[in-house]
Order: C-alpha cells, then structure tokens, then sequence
C-alpha cells in the first residue's frame, strides 16, 4: 500500500490493533502523534519509510503488540520523541536504519520488552539523545553497527537492561556520553570477540 504524498493524522488515537504491513511513507506526513497502542497487535512490518515525515511523537506503547520488523528506514525523518515504552512488546527485529533520521531523544523505556535483533545501522543518524531506560528490556542481539552514527548520548540507564552482549557487528559503535565504566544495566559486546574490536 502506497501512502506516497498524502497527509494522514492519527494524532491521540487508540490503537487496539491495526495494518500498516509493508506501507510506504515516502512523502507528506503521517502523525501518530500521542497515540496510543494500548492493546491488540500493530503491524508496520516491512514498511518504507523513505522521504515522509512521520511522528509518534508522545506515543504510548503501552500493551500493544508493535511489530516494526523488516521496516526500512532509508529517508525521511521518524519521530519517537518523548514516546513511552511501559508495557507490552515492540518489535524492530530486522530493521534496516541506512537514510534518514530517527529520533528517539527523551523517550522512555520503563517496561515491556523492544527487540531490536538484526536490526542494521548502515547509514542515516539514529538518536536516543537523553532517554532513559528505567524498567524496559531493550535487545540488540545480532544487530549491526557498521555504519551512520547512533547516539546514545545523555541518556540515562537507572533500570532494565539494554542488552548489545550479542551485537552481530561492532565495527561502528554508538556514541555514549559515560567515559569509563557502563552505567548499571547496560551490557556492552566483550573485548576478546574479534569481530567486536
């Protein structure tokens, strides 16, 4: 399904389930907007995101099944700005960050789990600029940093785990703001793995 040029506006909806698989946001608008996905399963698997602006900013995933897996963000800018991430399960497994920019500065991670395995960082600026992560699993088992910066920078880790233990690719890293020892919580790949340098 092409959304190509057109301006839609879920701002404050709630979503108990809902199809976006494989929908194409290449120009206009999409607002999602203080949203929230509160229950039933949400599919934007195998989307483009490829020139559209599109906003979940204040969005609240709050116990819905999210699947943003396969999803290409290649251009455009996404907003997950000040989104709250407190229950239920989102799913970015698969992900291809490689244009564009992706914002998830002040988001919070207090529960539920987001599984970004396999997800690839190529290319574009993917930011988690001051989010905190209090209470969320957050999973980034064989994702691939190799390229575009990710910057964790100010965020803050006061609970949960954000998990890069496993990271398929490490020849890039993200940008973190601490200088010695990870705060409590975050699990960095180990040194002696060769292909994590």
């Amino acid at each position: 399904m092409s959304w190509e040029g057109l301006n839609f506006d879920f701002t404050g909806v709630v979503f108990d389930g809902g199809e976006f698989t494989g929908a194409q946001f290449s120009s206009g608008k999409v607002d999602f907007g203080l949203a929230q996905f509160s229950g039933g399963t949400v599919y934007f698997g195998d989307a483009q995101f490829s020139g559209a602006e599109v906003n979940f900013s204040d969005a609240q995933f709050s116990g819905a099944t999210v699947y943003f897996s396969g999803a290409q963000f290649s251009g455009g800018t996404v907003y997950f700005v000040r989104a709250q991430f407190s229950g239920g399960t989102v799913y970015f497994g698969g992900a291809q960050f490689s244009g564009g920019t992706i914002y998830f500065s002040d988001a919070q991670f207090s529960g539920g789990i987001v599984d970004l395995s396999f997800a690839k960082f190529s290319g574009g600026r993917v930011t988690f600029d001051g989010t905190k992560f209090s209470g969320s699993k957050v999973d980034f088992s064989a994702a691939e940093f190799s390229g575009g910066p990710v910057d964790f920078g100010f965020a803050q880790f006061s609970g949960g785990t954000v998990d890069f233990s496993n990271a398929g690719e490490w020849s890039f890293p993200p940008a973190f703001s601490w200088t010695d020892t990870p705060p409590s919580g975050l699990i960095l790949p180990s040194k002696e793995d060769p292909s994590h340098g």
